[in-house]
C-alpha cells in the first residue's frame, strides 16, 4: 500500500449509528418516491431488468423516464462494489490504494479553473519616506494547455499532493470538443507520473483516452493492473436526475472494468436542502443511484461514491466553500460511504477569496482540518484554489502543500502508549537533575528525526510587511526548474502516430 496521504487513526462520526441508518432508510425512500428522472434509456433498462419500475415522460424536448428503484437493487450493488480501488500510476509507488474499511486520506488537485492567477514581485517607492518595498502582484490569464503542463509538472514536485485531477480548463484556439480529451490526458499523462483523475468531455473520445493509456501501460491487461488514468462521471442533475450523455460515459467506463468516480454535487439552498439532514439524504440517494448503474452495468467495477456538496450564499446563489455546513455536508457523506464499505471521494481547500492572502487561508485551513478528520479515502480541490473553483494560483499550491503537511502531522497518532512510560519518566528525571531543567535536547533530536513539524517554511523576516506569497512565488520557481519525467521518446512516437487529434506542440521529442 502507498505510503502517502494522512492517516488518522481514528476517524470521526458526526452522526450515531440510529443517525446513519435514518439517512440510508431516508435515501431508499427517495429512490423508490419520488425515483429518479432518468434520461437515458440504456440505463433505464438496466435499472427495469434488475427490479426497478419505469414511467415514460416528456421533459420539455427530451423523452424521460420516472424511475422508482427499490432497495434490493441498491443493496445488490452495494454487495459487488469493491471495498478497494487502486488509482495506478506511471511510478508504481504513486499508486493509491483506497480501503473504504482503513483510514488514509490521499489529496488532489481539481477542479477545471478557467483562470491561472499569475503572482510577480513588483517594486513601489513609499510616497511617505522613499523606500522601496516589493509586493506580489496578480493578473489573471485565461487556461492554456501550457498552464496545465505547467500546473502537472508542479504536482509532480509537491511531495504532499498525491493526485493529479486536471485543474486548468483549456481554451487554446486549435482545441476544439473533439480534440481536447486526448490533448488533456496527454498533458497529463506526459507531466507528472502520479495517478490521474479526468472526465471525458466527448464520449466519442473514450476509446482514444483509453487506447493512450494501454500504449503507457503495455496493453489493456496492465490498464486493468495498473488504472494510470481515473475518471469522473457528474451523471447525475440535482436534484435526483440521470444525465444522458454522462450515463452512457458512466456505463461505458464501468464496462471497461476501470475506476470511475460517481460526482453528484448539489449546492445546499437551490438544488438539495440546505438543511444537514435533507442534503445528507438527498446526496447520498443521487449518488447510490449511480452506483446502481456502474455495478449493473459491470458487477464488481471500480467505484468510488463522489458526493461533493456544496452550500449556497443566499444572496446571489454562488458556491461557499469556507462555510461550516460545507464541512458538515462532507464529513456526513464521508460517513455514508464507510457505513456502504465504498470509497469517498471528498472536498476540502477551496477559498471563496479571489486572491491569496488572509481569507484564503483562513477558508482552506477551516476545511483542511475539519473534513480529513472522517476520513475520506480522496480530497479533490486540495490545492491551489481561488475563487471557488474558478482560479487556479500555483503559489498557492505552493503554500498549501505544507499546510497539508501540517495537517498530517494534526492527526498522527498521539505516541501515549504504556511501553513509553518508563522512557518519560527517565527523561524527566535527567532534565530535573541537570543545572538549566531544559528538554531542547531531546526536542532536537526529534526534530532531526522527523517526529515533529519543523515550522512553516515561508516565514518572512520583515515586521513591517508580508512575504509569504513572496517566499512561495521563489519556491515555485525553484521547482519549476526541475527537469519534467516525461514519458519516453518510444512511447510518445507510438501515441502520436496512433491516437488522432494530439496537437505536434505536445511532443516533448519533436524537432
Amino acid at each position: 500500500m502507498s505510503e502517502r496521504g494522512v492517516v488518522v487513526a481514528k476517524p470521526y462520526e458526526r452522526l450515531s449509528q440510529e443517525q446513519v441508518e435514518l439517512v440510508h432508510q431516508t435515501s431508499l425512500d427517495l429512490l423508490e418516491t419520488p425515483g429518479i428522472l432518468c434520461y437515458n434509456e440504456e440505463a433505464v433498462a438496466l435499472l427495469e431488468k434488475a427490479g426497478a419500475t419505469a414511467k415514460k415522460t416528456r421533459e420539455g424536448e427530451h423523452d424521460a423516464w420516472w424511475v422508482s428503484i427499490p432497495e434490493k437493487v441498491v443493496q445488490k450493488a452495494l454487495d459487488s462494489a469493491p471495498t478497494k480501488v487502486t488509482l495506478g500510476a506511471r511510478k508504481p509507488e504513486n499508486q493509491v490504494v483506497m480501503d473504504a474499511e482503513g483510514s488514509r486520506v490521499y489529496f488532489g488537485t481539481g477542479s477545471e479553473t478557467n483562470y491561472w492567477l499569475e503572482v510577480e514581485p513588483e517594486t513601489f517607492v513609499s510616497k511617505q519616506d522613499g523606500r522601496e518595498q516589493v509586493f506580489p502582484v496578480t493578473k489573471k490569464n485565461r487556461g492554456s494547455l501550457e498552464y496545465l503542463c505547467r500546473s502537472a509538472h508542479l504536482a509532480e514536485q509537491l511531495d504532499n499532493l498525491d493526485f493529479f485531477l486536471r485543474n486548468v480548463n483549456v481554451q487554446d484556439s486549435d482545441i476544439s470538443g473533439e480534440n481536447k480529451d486526448v490533448n488533456v490526458f496527454f498533458a497529463a499523462l506526459n507531466y507528472t507520473t502520479k495517478p490521474i483523475v479526468s472526465g471525458v468531455a466527448d464520449p466519442e473520445q473514450l476509446e482514444n483516452v483509453v487506447a493512450m493509456a494501454e500504449i503507457i501501460t503495455g496493453g489493456r491487461e496492465q490498464l486493468i493492473k495498473n488504472p494510470i488514468v481515473t475518471f469522473i462521471t457528474s451523471v447525475i442533475k440535482s436534484p435526483l436526475q440521470i444525465v444522458d450523455e454522462t450515463a452512457d460515459k458512466l456505463m461505458a467506463i464501468s464496462k471497461l472494468g476501470l475506476p470511475v468516480i460517481i460526482s453528484t454535487s448539489p449546492q445546499g439552498g437551490s438544488t438539495a436542502p440546505i438543511e444537514e439532514f435533507g442534503m445528507a439524504a438527498q446526496v447520498n440517494a443521487e449518488t447510490l443511484a449511480g452506483i446502481a448503474i456502474n455495478q449493473l452495468a459491470n458487477p464488481g467495477a471500480p467505484v468510488i461514491y463522489g458526493a461533493v456538496p456544496v452550500r449556497a450564499r443566499m444572496d446571489d446563489l454562488h458556491d461557499m466553500y469556507g462555510v461550516p455546513e460545507f464541512c458538515h455536508y462532507n464529513m456526513i457523506c464521508a460517513q455514508m460511504a464507510r457505513y456502504y464499505k465504498v470509497p469517498c471521494y471528498s472536498t476540502a481547500g477551496v477559498a471563496d477569496a479571489k486572491v491569496p492572502g488572509v481569507q484564503a487561508a483562513v477558508e482552506k485551513m477551516f476545511t483542511y482540518t475539519a473534513v480529513p478528520s472522517s476520513a475520506p479515502d480522496l480530497i479533490h480541490y486540495a490545492f491551489g484554489l481561488l475563487d471557488k473553483t474558478q482560479t487556479f494560483c500555483p503559489e498557492q499550491a505552493v503554500l498549501e502543500n505544507h499546510q497539508i503537511a501540517m495537517v498530517k502531522s494534526l492527526y498522527r497518532e498521539s505516541g501515549v502508549e504504556a511501553g513509553e512510560a518508563g522512557r518519560i519518566k527517565s527523561m524527566i528525571e535527567e532534565v530535573m537533575n541537570s543545572p538549566y531543567r531544559l528538554y531542547a535536547r531531546f526536542a532536537r533530536k526529534m526534530l532531526r528525526r522527523g517526529e515533529i513539524f519543523p515550522g512553516f517554511p515561508f516565514e518572512g523576516d520583515l515586521e513591517e510587511e508580508d512575504q509569504t506569497l513572496l517566499a512561495a512565488h521563489d519556491k515555485l520557481k525553484e521547482l519549476e526548474k526541475q527537469e519534467p519525467e516525461h514519458l519516453s521518446e518510444d512511447i510518445c512516437k507510438r501515441i502520436f502516430e496512433q491516437i488522432p487529434g494530439l496537437l505536434p506542440r505536445l511532443n516533448p521529442y519533436k524537432k
